[in-house]
């Protein structure tokens, strides 16, 4: 029994020999660390050599023009020579006969079109 407690207090104090040897190593490498961090951190300040990088002025992009149901009946009644009725605006733009007047009624305001007789519509 004296023996075991004999080498148990040797190995204790081993371990205690080597914790206090490794907190001075880990005082070391911090102190260590400081130097390198603060000497490259003076390098930067005083070699201001490298040339900066431009950075490069962003170009808007072009966005592409959303076509309204307005510009859509417009491009129908610009292409017939003989005009166009509400029902074939109807059936081309599937639109109701609601949407379609209220169009019509603001492209003859802007004055884009007349109309030939009730219901058809030329490009002026």
């Amino acid at each position: 029994m004296k023996e075991l407690d004999v080498f148990l207090k040797t190995v204790a104090n081993g371990m205690k020999t080597m914790a206090v040897s490794i907190e001075s190593l880990a005082e070391k490498l911090d102190a260590l660390a400081k130097v390198q961090y603060g000497e490259k951190l003076k390098r930067r300040k005083k070699s201001p050599t490298r040339p900066r990088k431009k950075t490069a002025k962003k170009v808007a992009s072009k966005k592409e023009k959303t076509i309204t149901a307005v510009d859509t009946v417009f491009r129908i009644i610009k292409r017939s020579r003989k005009g166009v009725d509400t029902a074939t605006l109807m059936e081309k733009t599937r639109f109701n006969q609601k949407k379609i007047a209220n169009m019509v009624y603001k492209l003859k305001n802007q004055g884009k079109i007349k109309s030939v007789r009730k219901g058809v519509y030329v490009k002026v």
